[in-house]
Formats: structure tokens, C-alpha cells, sequence
């Protein structure tokens, strides 16, 4: 084509009639095979998502000679192993901490030996005598925490029992469903790294070109989730380093004990797009809460700086150009992950967007619409009706006049 280097990929132009019958069949009939079987396609996507990613370390051992398969094997075996230290780094460490701020804040509702109120209600006691000395008697929080009280004493503890029991049946389920689907995942992840090197060379012999579509993706999803990974070690950091700080100088003092769970779980939720930065906060400002009102407020203003840096450092610095898609095209894909796969499509959603939009990039540029400017003009007859002029009278006498004449 005109005005191309020798270097650019060559376009496929797709004819008008496909553009007018073939892509709106294809898109129907791929949303509604998408419907029938949404479970399997996000189950092919995920797998697809991790084959991708794993595919460079693949690739780096079988530059070592060591066969495929083997390579597979070894690769899964070490992500197994850093699997189950963190699961003990957790379980010795994270734990510990978060039991231990459980206990904090279960013990503020538990009525201690020798004393006849709680000690959540002995705060409410000091901070209504509070608002009495400052003539603000009309709010009556006590009484607030006294219905809350008489509400859960009130429940019915069969019904709530058998709450509990529905929901462990559910939880159970749902875990052996989610155990089925790791397997699943996992099973059809490795048959995708096993075929990888087979499929790019078909892509590159249907799209020959420098850059194979296989490498794109990969580099666009190696850059998304190493600047996720970047982004959540920032905000754990930050956040285990300002709980820390606040516990040393005596504002929030559970706060250098639980750093480091603290920290842990703003880390781990910071993957959750938008709301994860405020669930993060929740653990710290519910146990300052039962510390002390100010220790609260000191909390909720340390996690709106992390969240303002977040905002407007972290996430412009280390993120970059991995998802360079409108927000509000990425808020669309957020709920429409959310509604389609629940919580699980939320997470995979900016994942699926990076690696869409490489391939959206990499067929724009292989392929083009044929454009409807130079097509022919087909001859329409179009009947003309033509005006006749209306019939002339019959022949007969003239009107008087021959009468006229004779006489």
C-alpha cells in the first residue's frame, strides 16, 4: 500500500459485504456463545492470563535445553513453593497480629470481672458526660449504644444459629467449587503454555510481522502486574510505616504492635480497583476506634494522605502506560466483570483490559476496513409518471351556430 515502510505489516482488507453481513453475525453469535457458557469462558480466560504471564520464565529455562514439558514443570513447582512459604510467613506472622487486634476489639465489648458495663459503654459514658459539660445534652448517645445493645440481645439465637449453619453450608460449598476451579485453571493453563510456541507460529504465519502478537500481550500484562505489585508494596509499606509511627508517638498506641498486619492487608486489597485503598483502612480505624475517638480521626487522616499519594504519585509513576484506556472505559469494564463473574471478574478485569487493548492494537494494525467512499454506483430505475393533457371532447354541432347562420 501507498505511503507504507517496507518494515509495516501488511493490511487485510476486509470487503463491504462481510462489514455488512459477516461481523454483525459474529459479534451476535460470539455474545450469546458467551452467555451459554460464561462459566468456561472465564475459566479459559483466567488460564489464558496465567499462561500468558508464565510464559517468558517458560521460555527462559527452555533457553537453558531443558524440554518444555519439564520446564512447565519446574516453573509450577516454584510458584508452589513461594505459595506455601508465604502461606507460613502469613500464619506465623500476619496471623498472630491480626488475632491479636481481634482480641483488642473483642474486649471492648466483653464486660470485664468486677466491672458491670462494657468498656465500649464506659467510653460512650465519658464522651456524653463530654458533650453535657459542653451543652450538648440533647445528643444522647448512650442511648444509641443502650438500643444497639438491646437489639443483639434480642436476637433470636435458633434463628441465628441456623443463619450460621446456612452459611457455612454456603462457604463450604463455595470452597470446594473454588478448590474445583483451581484445578480447572490450572489444568488448562499448562495446556496452553505446552501449545504457546505452536500457536504463535501460527499467528505469525497468518500475521507475519516483527512483533508477534504473543509478545505484545506478554509485555503489556508483565507491565500491569509489575506495576500492581509495585503499587501494593508502596501502599503496605506506607501504611505499616504510619501505624507504626503513630503507635510510637503514643496517638494510636495498638498501632506499632499490628504494623505489620496493618500493613499486610492494605497491601493485599490494594489489588481491588478503587474501593480496595478504603477497605484497607477499616481494620486499623476499627481498632483506634476502641482506643480512643482521636485515635480514629488520626488513623482516617493517615490513610487519606496514602490515599492522596496514591492517587496522584504512586499510581502515575509506577503504572504508567500498562492500561492506557479512558476511566471511564475501565469503570465499564469493572462492572460489567462485576455483574457478569462477580468479585473474581473485578479482579481479573484490568488484567483482560491491558491485554485487549494490545490486541486491539495489533489488529488495527494487520487489518482495515474496505471504505464504502469508492463503491459503485448501482443504477436504481425510479418510474416516472407523465403528465398527458386531458382528452378532448367528443365531435357534435356547434352550439347555435348553424341555427344562426340559416336564418
Amino acid at each position: 500500500m501507498a505511503g507504507m515502510s517496507p518494515d509495516s505489516p501488511r493490511k487485510i482488507e476486509i470487503p463491504r459485504w462481510v462489514q455488512l453481513v459477516g461481523l454483525p453475525l459474529i459479534v451476535v453469535g460470539a455474545w450469546q456463545f458467551t452467555s451459554a457458557v460464561s462459566h468456561a469462558v472465564f475459566i479459559f480466560l483466567v488460564a489464558g492470563l496465567i499462561a500468558i504471564l508464565l510464559n517468558p520464565i517458560v521460555r527462559a529455562f527452555c533457553a537453558l535445553r531443558i524440554p518444555r514439558p519439564a520446564s512447565v514443570a519446574m516453573v509450577y513447582l516454584a510458584f508452589a513453593l513461594a505459595f506455601v512459604a508465604a502461606g507460613i510467613l502469613a500464619g506465623t506472622v500476619i496471623a498472630n497480629q491480626a488475632q491479636a487486634a481481634s482480641d483488642v476489639v473483642e474486649r471492648e465489648f466483653t464486660v470485664q470481672p468486677n466491672q458491670h458495663e462494657t468498656p465500649a459503654q464506659q467510653r460512650l459514658d465519658r464522651l456524653q458526660q463530654w458533650l453535657d459539660d459542653h451543652n450538648l445534652s440533647q445528643v444522647d448517645v448512650r442511648d444509641l449504644g443502650d438500643k444497639v445493645q438491646q437489639k443483639i440481645d434480642s436476637l433470636d439465637v435458633q434463628s441465628v444459629s441456623g443463619r450460621a449453619v446456612g452459611i457455612a453450608q454456603g462457604v463450604l460449598l463455595g470452597v470446594v467449587e473454588s478448590l474445583f476451579n483451581v484445578v480447572l485453571v490450572i489444568v488448562v493453563s499448562v495446556y496452553m503454555l505446552l501449545d504457546a510456541p505452536r500457536l504463535s507460529r501460527w499467528l505469525s504465519t497468518l500475521f507475519p510481522g516483527e512483533d508477534d502478537l504473543m509478545s505484545r500481550c506478554e509485555r503489556a500484562l508483565l507491565s500491569y502486574v509489575r506495576g500492581q505489585t509495585l503499587v501494593c508494596l508502596v501502599i503496605g509499606l506506607s501504611a505499616g510505616v504510619l501505624m507504626y509511627l503513630l503507635g510510637v508517638l503514643g496517638i494510636f498506641q495498638n498501632g506499632d504492635d499490628y504494623a505489620i498486619a496493618f500493613g499486610a492487608f492494605a497491601a493485599i486489597v490494594e489489588v481491588i480497583p478503587y474501593v480496595g485503598p478504603w477497605i484497607g483502612a477499616i481494620p486499623p480505624f476499627v481498632v483506634a476506634l476502641s482506643e480512643s475517638p482521636s485515635a480514629a480521626i488520626a488513623v482516617a487522616l493517615a490513610f487519606l494522605v496514602i490515599h492522596q499519594i496514591e492517587g496522584h504519585i504512586v499510581i502515575p509513576k509506577l503504572m504508567g502506560g500498562a492500561i492506557s484506556v479512558h476511566p471511564l472505559a475501565v469503570i465499564f469494564a469493572l462492572l460489567a466483570g462485576q455483574q457478569l463473574y462477580g468479585f473474581a471478574g473485578v479482579l481479573v478485569t484490568l488484567p483482560l483490559v491491558a491485554v485487549g487493548r494490545e490486541m486491539w492494537a495489533f489488529f488495527h494494525e494487520r487489518l482495515a476496513l474496505q471504505t464504502w467512499a469508492d463503491a459503485p454506483a448501482v443504477p436504481v430505475e425510479v418510474p416516472v409518471e407523465v403528465s398527458m393533457p386531458p382528452p378532448a371532447p367528443p365531435p357534435g354541432p356547434a352550439a347555435g351556430g348553424g341555427a344562426t347562420s340559416g336564418r
